[in-house]
């Protein structure tokens, strides 16, 4: 999904980081209390919470932070989070696969039904979008830790099924199930990804451009911005030069 990632490294680059941090490290937070809540809160013995806790770091989440997630899983006033997944299509039908960790069911659907009709999209059905994505494992280094034959050799020994490497980054995939593994063994090589997460990756993509793929992207920017939403998949490609001149 090269288009969403261009689009989240020219956000980067514009600004806004103080509100997008903040809102960052409360869905980190939340995922490492849930991942807690659901296994041991000792990282060592919950894969989960492992991943969870070094997707903080590789945020510069602090420290003190990570600890008060831990413990807001032992908390008897904390609120009991469900997972939950949306499915739906945005402009060009582009399908859309949306996570959320939410107390309030009703909540989330109703403000994830408003952003998709709002921005061009609609829900759908559990299922109706899901099977054109492979769930997997994923993990992502800057180009600058290894060349391209060094990390397809350490993701190759890691465990890992495919690598796809740029200018800027090195994506390794693997299955859902190795995860954990992967990202271990190639800690040890290269130290703490800048990513290790569990991804749902399309198997075939949409090309767009123009109107449709400006809608899109403000589709996928508000519901990256709902409180209750953790993760966003898409699958579409847009150019590079499209994309620079839509941030433009």
């Amino acid at each position: 999904m090269a288009g969403h990632s261009k689009w989240a490294n020219i956000q980067h680059r514009k600004g806004r980081q103080d509100a997008r941090r903040s809102k960052m490290f409360s869905k980190l937070s939340k995922e490492i209390t849930v991942a807690a809540k659901m296994g041991a809160a000792d990282p060592e013995f919950n894969p989960r919470l492992r991943l969870a806790i070094q997707a903080a770091k590789a945020q510069s989440m602090p420290k003190d932070n990570i600890d008060r997630a831990i413990k807001k899983s032992t908390s008897a006033d904390e609120s009991n989070f469900e997972e939950i997944r949306y499915e739906g299509f945005g402009p060009a039908g582009v399908g859309v696969i949306v996570e959320a960790l939410t107390d309030n069911r009703n909540r989330a659907a109703s403000e994830v039904r408003t952003i998709f009709s709002k921005n061009g999209g609609n829900l759908g059905e559990t299922g109706s979008v899901s099977f054109m994505f492979d769930l997997v494992g994923y993990v992502e280094y800057p180009a600058s830790v290894a060349s391209e034959e060094e990390m397809l050799e350490a993701a190759i020994e890691a465990g890992a099924d495919d690598v796809q490497s740029s200018d800027e980054t090195h994506e390794i995939y693997s299955a859902f199930d190795q995860l954990a593994e992967v990202s271990s063994a190639l800690e040890k090589k290269f130290g703490e990804a800048a990513s290790a997460k569990p991804t749902w990756r399309p198997q075939n993509s949409i090309d767009i451009d123009g109107d449709k793929a400006a809608s899109l992207l403000k589709l996928i920017e508000a519901l990256e911005d709902c409180d209750d939403v953790q993760n966003v998949y898409a699958n579409f490609e847009i150019s590079d030069e499209e994309m620079e001149r839509l941030a433009g």
